[in-house]
C-alpha cells in the first residue's frame, strides 16, 4: 500500500538538544493530532544523545522521521535538508530548543492554507519574548536596520516558528543564515507574507548556539549579500503559456 502524502511537514533542526528534542517531538504530535502531517527532525551532527533520543521515539510516534548530518552544517543547512526531504506542500519550522510552543504551529499552517497563492509565508512574532534584555535589545536594533535596508515587512525574523510553501522556498537562492531572511527573499520573488503573534518560552535545557557578537558579524555580511540579490532581481509579471 502506498503511504499517503501528508499535507504538512514540520521541520525541526536540532544540534545538541538532548532532553529537549524528545519532549518537543511529543508536543508537536499532540498539536497536530488529527491532521495529515509528518515531523522531520534534522540532527545536525549532535555530540550528545539527541539522535538516540529521537530514534527511540520513532516506534511511539509513527509520523517522526529522523535525518542526520555527518558534519555540523548549521541551522539553515539543517532546515534546507529537512525541506528537501519533506513531502508536505506546507512546511512549518520550529527551533529545536523548545522555546517555540508547538501549540501555536497549526494556526500558522491554517492561515497559510487559507491564504491566496500569492502569500508564500506566515511568520511567527514572539509577543512575549523570554530572552535576556541584551538579546532582546540586539534583536530590536537588528530588525530595524534590516527592515530599513531590505524593505521587508517582518518585525521578528529571528522567530523559528514559520510556515511556508515548500515549492517556493526551494526556488530561493541558498546561503548560510537564509532562515533569517526568508521574508525579504519571498518578497524578492514577488510573493507576500503574513504574520501572527506566537508565544515564547524559556530555554529549559542546553544553551544558545549564538552570541550577540556572532550574530552581528554574520548579519553584516548577510545583509550586504541580500541587498545585492535584491538589486539583481527582475520580475517578469504574469507568465502565460500558449
Amino acid at each position: 500500500m502506498t503511504e499517503a502524502v501528508p499535507d504538512i511537514s514540520v521541520v525541526v533542526p536540532v544540534h545538541d538538544e538532548q532532553g529537549a528534542a524528545g519532549p518537543l517531538a511529543r508536543e508537536i504530535a499532540a498539536a497536530f493530532a488529527g491532521r495529515s502531517f509528518e515531523m522531520v527532525f534534522v540532527n545536525d551532527a549532535s555530540r550528545d544523545r539527541t539522535l538516540e533520543e529521537l530514534r527511540a521515539l520513532q516506534a511511539e510516534l509513527p509520523q517522526l522521521r529522523v535525518i542526520s548530518h555527518a558534519s555540523n552544517a548549521g541551522q539553515s543547512r539543517a532546515v534546507r535538508t529537512g525541506v528537501l526531504a519533506a513531502r508536505g506542500a506546507i512546511v512549518v519550522t520550529l527551533d529545536g530548543d523548545g522555546q517555540n510552543p508547538p501549540a501555536d504551529a497549526p494556526k500558522l499552517a491554517d492561515l497559510l492554507a487559507a491564504s491566496p497563492p500569492n502569500v508564500a509565508l506566515v511568520g511567527g512574532v514572539r509577543a512575549k519574548r523570554q530572552d535576556s534584555e541584551a538579546k532582546r535589545w540586539a534583536s530590536r536594533w537588528a530588525n530595524r536596520i534590516r527592515k530599513k535596508l531590505l524593505g521587508d515587512d517582518a518585525d521578528d525574523t529571528g522567530c523559528g516558528l514559520k510556515a511556508f510553501r515548500r515549492d517556493i522556498f526551494l526556488r530561493l537562492p541558498y546561503f548560510d543564515h537564509i532562515h533569517r531572511y526568508l521574508p525579504a527573499l519571498m518578497i524578492r520573488e514577488g510573493y507576500e507574507n503574513r504574520y501572527l503573534d506566537v508565544d515564547h518560552r524559556h530555554r529549559e535545557t542546553g544553551q544558545s548556539k549564538y552570541t550577540n557578537w556572532g550574530r552581528l558579524m554574520a548579519s553584516f555580511s548577510d545583509l550586504l549579500g541580500v541587498m545585492w540579490l535584491k538589486s539583481r532581481s527582475r520580475r517578469p509579471g504574469a507568465i502565460s503559456e500558449f
